[in-house]
């Protein structure tokens, strides 16, 4: 793999818009993201600026991307931290302090070379290297229509919960919570 994995800089907006956009024009994009093209289109760049800068620095938020030789950008994830007590992105209250992993894509060339998982490395070791809040467990949600993603996240480590939530926009459709505890 000669792709570079790191945190983006604030000043990448400009490249941190263009990857979501390409993102949500995936076929898999309507059951990956609780956000669609033409919505993500319709923001004004002070929402790309302030996105990429919260991204970049602090311990409330972290986007990683594999960048190429050539400075091009061929995936991502991006990790939200989440203080026991607070309210997650479905509403439920946190019992635990926990990074939840969202965003992730990597472009379709770039697919099944390991890519994925040296994203997910890099956003996990920055969730356990936070001393304040201390990170009890690493979670995400995928669809339960996402067969291809929830086989890639148990490959790697994350377990299903049991817990769920209904999909935005999905009548009677499911969101699957999945973690991977503290290492010991």
């Amino acid at each position: 793999m000669e792709d570079v994995i790191r945190p983006v800089r604030a000043d990448e907006w400009l490249k941190v818009k263009e990857l979501r956009l390409v993102a949500l024009q995936d076929p898999a994009a309507p059951i990956a993201y609780l956000e669609t093209y033409e919505a993500a289109t319709a923001r004004p760049d002070s929402f790309w600026q302030d996105r990429a800068a919260g991204a970049s620095h602090g311990g409330t938020a972290r986007q990683f991307i594999a960048e190429g030789p050539d400075g091009s950008w061929s995936g991502t994830v991006v990790v939200l931290v989440e203080p026991v007590g607070t309210e997650g992105i479905f509403g439920e209250v946190n019992s635990v302090s926990q990074a939840h992993l969202v965003g992730v894509y990597v472009r379709p060339e770039f697919r099944g070379a390991g890519l994925t998982q040296e994203l997910f490395r890099a956003a996990m070791e920055w969730a356990w290297s936070l001393d304040e809040p201390r990170i009890e467990r690493v979670r995400l949600f995928v669809h339960q229509a996402n067969g291809r993603a929830a086989g890639f996240y148990r490959k790697i480590g994350f377990v299903p919960t049991g817990y769920s939530v209904p999909a935005p926009g999905d009548a009677g459709d499911r969101e699957l919570e999945m973690v991977v505890d503290r290492p010991v």
